[in-house]
């Protein structure tokens, strides 16, 4: 079950607050917050469309290019010194570029869950 709104390649949670009785959620996969909220699923999808479509709309106003979610860069992500390293060397052995190799083990990861 996806629990998850998308509109024009962004996704978006949705929640619920008790005390406030509505719905509400924020986009994930970028940096910063674009939010909504609603009182029925049927707003709470309306607001979150139109809150993308104005973020959109003000970074093109502004001639900014909007954060692209899951672009594929995970620049966000730490590892230890020794990790990197080891990673750099296996590419070298292997004769593969680093990023492919991360992929693969992040893909067999996953695949074994």
């Amino acid at each position: 079950m996806n629990n998850l709104l998308e509109y024009k390649g962004y996704q978006g949670t949705v929640e619920y607050s008790a005390g406030d009785n509505i719905l509400h959620g924020k986009v994930v996969g970028i940096r910063g917050l674009i939010s909504y909220e609603g009182e029925s699923l049927a707003s709470l999808q309306s607001d979150f469309r139109e809150a993308i479509d104005h973020y959109l709309s003000c970074c093109e106003e502004e001639g900014l290019q909007p954060v692209t979610p899951y672009c594929g860069n995970l620049s966000d992500i730490q590892i230890s010194p020794a990790v990197h390293k080891s990673i750099y060397s296996y590419a070298e052995r292997t004769n593969k570029p680093p990023s492919l190799m991360v992929e693969e083990a992040l893909e067999s990861y996953i695949a074994s869950r």
